[in-house]
Protein backbone atom coordinates (compact mmCIF):
# COMPACT_ATOMS: atom_id res chain seq x y z
CA UNK A 1 0.00 0.00 0.00
CA UNK A 2 1.38 3.41 -0.90
CA UNK A 3 0.40 6.85 0.36
CA UNK A 4 -2.32 7.48 -2.24
CA UNK A 5 -3.93 4.11 -1.46
CA UNK A 6 -3.77 4.95 2.24
CA UNK A 7 -5.45 8.29 1.55
CA UNK A 8 -8.23 6.47 -0.35
CA UNK A 9 -8.73 4.06 2.59
CA UNK A 10 -8.87 6.92 5.13
CA UNK A 11 -11.27 8.85 2.92
CA UNK A 12 -13.68 5.91 2.63
CA UNK A 13 -13.38 4.79 6.27
CA UNK A 14 -13.88 8.28 7.73
CA UNK A 15 -16.32 9.38 4.99
CA UNK A 16 -14.12 12.36 4.09
CA UNK A 17 -13.36 13.84 0.72
CA UNK A 18 -10.02 12.85 -0.75
CA UNK A 19 -8.43 16.27 -0.18
CA UNK A 20 -9.25 16.27 3.54
CA UNK A 21 -8.05 12.69 3.95
CA UNK A 22 -4.77 13.52 2.22
CA UNK A 23 -4.29 16.53 4.51
CA UNK A 24 -4.94 14.33 7.57
CA UNK A 25 -2.52 11.59 6.47
CA UNK A 26 0.17 14.13 5.59
CA UNK A 27 -0.28 15.94 8.91
CA UNK A 28 0.04 12.68 10.84
CA UNK A 29 3.19 11.65 8.98
CA UNK A 30 4.73 15.11 9.42
CA UNK A 31 3.95 15.07 13.15
CA UNK A 32 5.62 11.66 13.62
CA UNK A 33 8.69 12.80 11.66
CA UNK A 34 8.97 16.07 13.59
CA UNK A 35 8.73 14.38 16.99
CA UNK A 36 11.25 11.62 16.20
CA UNK A 37 13.58 14.19 14.65
CA UNK A 38 13.43 16.08 17.94
CA UNK A 39 14.52 12.92 19.78
CA UNK A 40 11.10 12.07 21.21
CA UNK A 41 9.43 8.68 21.18
CA UNK A 42 6.01 8.56 19.45
CA UNK A 43 3.50 6.00 20.72
CA UNK A 44 0.25 5.35 18.86
CA UNK A 45 -1.96 3.22 21.10
CA UNK A 46 -2.96 -0.02 19.38
CA UNK A 47 -0.48 0.56 16.52
CA UNK A 48 3.07 0.86 17.81
CA UNK A 49 5.98 3.00 18.92
CA UNK A 50 8.45 4.94 16.80
CA UNK A 51 11.77 5.33 18.64
CA UNK A 52 14.65 7.52 17.40
CA UNK A 53 17.99 5.73 17.20
CA UNK A 54 21.52 7.07 16.77
CA UNK A 55 24.37 5.16 15.15
CA UNK A 56 27.90 6.20 16.01
CA UNK A 57 30.58 6.75 13.37
CA UNK A 58 32.57 3.60 12.72
CA UNK A 59 35.09 1.97 10.39
CA UNK A 60 33.67 -0.54 7.90
CA UNK A 61 35.22 -2.62 5.15
CA UNK A 62 34.77 -2.45 1.41
CA UNK A 63 33.57 -5.99 0.57
CA UNK A 64 35.36 -6.06 -2.81
CA UNK A 65 38.78 -4.78 -1.74
CA UNK A 66 38.74 -5.22 2.03
CA UNK A 67 39.97 -1.63 2.42
CA UNK A 68 38.77 0.26 5.52
CA UNK A 69 36.00 2.80 4.90
CA UNK A 70 34.79 5.52 7.27
CA UNK A 71 31.05 5.34 7.91
CA UNK A 72 29.56 8.58 9.20
CA UNK A 73 27.29 8.80 12.23
CA UNK A 74 23.61 8.71 11.35
CA UNK A 75 20.16 8.78 12.85
CA UNK A 76 17.38 6.32 12.21
CA UNK A 77 14.08 5.25 13.65
CA UNK A 78 12.93 1.95 15.08
CA UNK A 79 9.36 0.69 15.12
CA UNK A 80 7.94 -1.72 17.67
CA UNK A 81 4.38 -2.87 16.96
CA UNK A 82 1.85 -2.78 19.81
CA UNK A 83 0.53 -6.04 21.22
CA UNK A 84 -2.91 -5.33 19.69
CA UNK A 85 -1.24 -5.00 16.28
CA UNK A 86 0.64 -8.29 16.79
CA UNK A 87 -2.56 -10.06 17.86
CA UNK A 88 -4.34 -8.78 14.75
CA UNK A 89 -1.57 -10.26 12.62
CA UNK A 90 -1.44 -13.56 14.51
CA UNK A 91 -5.00 -14.38 15.64
CA UNK A 92 -4.27 -18.06 16.36
CA UNK A 93 -1.26 -17.33 18.56
CA UNK A 94 -3.24 -14.70 20.47
CA UNK A 95 -6.10 -17.15 21.11
CA UNK A 96 -3.67 -19.84 22.23
CA UNK A 97 -1.86 -17.41 24.54
CA UNK A 98 -5.16 -16.29 26.12
CA UNK A 99 -6.23 -19.91 26.67
CA UNK A 100 -2.98 -20.84 28.44
CA UNK A 101 -3.24 -17.75 30.65
CA UNK A 102 -6.70 -18.84 31.80
CA UNK A 103 -5.53 -22.40 32.56
CA UNK A 104 -2.49 -21.31 34.57
CA UNK A 105 -4.49 -19.63 37.32
CA UNK A 106 -2.89 -17.81 40.24
CA UNK A 107 0.72 -18.55 41.08
CA UNK A 108 1.42 -20.69 44.14
CA UNK A 109 3.38 -19.25 47.02
CA UNK A 110 6.80 -20.75 47.58
CA UNK A 111 7.36 -22.19 51.03
CA UNK A 112 10.77 -22.32 52.61
CA UNK A 113 10.67 -25.62 54.46
CA UNK A 114 13.93 -27.46 54.95
CA UNK A 115 14.08 -30.91 53.47
CA UNK A 116 14.21 -33.73 56.02
CA UNK A 117 17.35 -35.89 55.96
CA UNK A 118 17.00 -38.95 53.78
CA UNK A 119 16.00 -42.13 55.64
CA UNK A 120 17.90 -45.32 55.11
CA UNK A 121 16.01 -48.07 53.40
CA UNK A 122 15.46 -51.48 54.99
CA UNK A 123 17.80 -53.18 52.49
CA UNK A 124 20.73 -50.91 53.29
CA UNK A 125 20.15 -51.44 57.02
CA UNK A 126 20.38 -55.25 56.59
CA UNK A 127 23.70 -55.04 54.73
CA UNK A 128 25.41 -53.54 57.82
Amino acid sequence: MNKSELVDEVASAASLDKKSAEAAVTAMIDAVIAETKGGNKVTLFGFGTFTPRSRAARIGRNPQTGAPVKIAASKGVGFAPASAFKQALNPRAAAKKAATAKKAGPAKKATSKKAAPAKKSAKSAKKR
